[in-house]
């Protein structure tokens, strides 16, 4: 349930009953999250073959976090805005990013008819891209299963820009140190490792993206990203195959994301489809990792909903390939509860190791073995 702070609501109940008028009303700050989890069956979740059930850490079909927002309207179209985010384990209450507090969203900043700036630690341009054509996101058997950072692409210490103008959308970051390094020494997202910069670090870890989208709601869309990730001591390349991850430890070092994608609405259906390109560019090596990925949403009633997946990851250099489908169906108990099901299964290629599972590491399995995955699960808004 979305609330204003108890303050707010009786400095303006009492100026009400005065009958005099308080600036208070143009202000708000808002609490909201998410709750989200279930029981996970997974086959081959080892290089033994050996099965796995759990309650994930990640995921379900959306992260669970818990956050504030806040807004004040400085008059002419202007606002000063804020949002302090969360981001935790259900299963065990623990804190997720690497033991941040806020380690989803910091950030504060200025709106205006001409965008909004803001600065603090915010995603990067390659998140709201992805958030329309790749319709199931970050859900437990997705296209990030394969690539992490996806539902994790932010940076810290970052300048942000948004502006949309009639359906045109544009934004930019820049990242003077993307990853502080946390109370854990764990590091931004996963398989990154740590990339802290500061002082004589020169472009070392600095980070920058940029985005373009063009909306027709409710009836069709495109978008492309870029983002550029400088390496720096500690930093590294995951690749998600299986294999040791790159070292990017050198400023020169390039962790490259490109996005390309479109959806369409044909009635009750959307449909999507997109390009994920990733090239990590090193003093020793040149990889490519290219992702194309079919998906599809259909509400069949506004209570009830199917979504499906099919992708393919393609990473020659290092012969590691992969092939995955994915379903989700969900019932809306009510506006802010579901619960739902959702399976995935993924066919490997003869020296891939990629998994199905977004569910929080340690279900990796052997080169070439097949997975499949199976959830049970329940979300909440308020």
């Amino acid at each position: 349930m979305k609330s204003e702070t108890f303050t707010k609501l009786i400095i303006a109940a009492a100026a009400a009953s005065l009958g005099i008028p308080t600036a208070m009303a143009q202000s708000s700050v808002t609490m909201y999250g998410i709750v989200d989890t279930g029981v996970e069956f997974l086959t081959h979740a080892n290089a033994n073959g050996d099965s796995l059930v759990r309650v994930p850490k990640i995921t379900g079909t959306i992260p669970s976090r818990w956050g504030i927002r806040g807004r004040e309207d400085l008059g002419g179209g202007y606002a000063a805005v804020f949002t302090l985010e969360n981001g935790f384990n259900l299963g065990s209450g623990s804190v997720n990013q690497g033991g941040r507090l806020f380690g989803r969203q910091a950030f504060v900043g200025i709106a205006s008819p001409y965008g909004q700036f803001t600065f603090g630690r915010q995603y990067t341009m390659t998140n709201p891209v992805g958030t329309d054509a790749n319709i199931m996101g970050p859900a437990m058997y997705a296209v990030a299963s394969t690539d992490s950072y996806l539902p994790n692409a932010r940076t810290d210490n970052t300048i942000a820009y948004n502006g949309t103008f009639d359906g045109l959308t544009v934004g930019a970051t820049y990242s003077f140190a993307r990853d502080s390094g946390s109370s854990e020494g764990s590091g931004n997202s996963p398989g990154q490792g740590t990339c802290v910069g500061g002082v004589g670090a020169g472009i070392g870890c600095t980070a920058w993206s940029a985005m373009l989208k063009y909306d027709r709601r409710n009836a069709y869309g495109v978008a492309a990203s870029y983002e550029l990730q400088h390496g720096g001591k500690g930093a590294l390349a995951n690749l998600y195959n299986g294999l040791p991850a790159i070292d990017l430890s050198h400023a020169s070092d390039e962790d490259i994301r490109i996005n390309g994608n479109g959806y369409l609405f044909v009635g009750p259906v959307k449909l999507g489809a997109g390009w994920l390109g990733r090239r990590v560019l090193t003093q020793t090596q040149r990889v490519s990792v290219d992702t194309f990925y079919l998906a599809a949403r259909y509400s069949i009633t506004p209570q009830f909903d199917l979504e499906g997946t099919v992708f393919r990851v393609i990473n020659n250099q290092m012969d590691t390939r992969a092939t995955a489908l994915a379903a989700l169906a969900a019932y809306h108990l009510s506006k802010r509860t579901e619960v739902y099901a959702q399976t995935g299964y993924l066919m490997n290629s003869k020296h891939g190791q990629y998994t199905i599972s977004s569910g929080g590491g340690g279900s990796t399995p052997g080169a070439g073995m097949e997975q499949l995955g199976f959830m049970l699960g329940i979300r909440q808004n308020f």
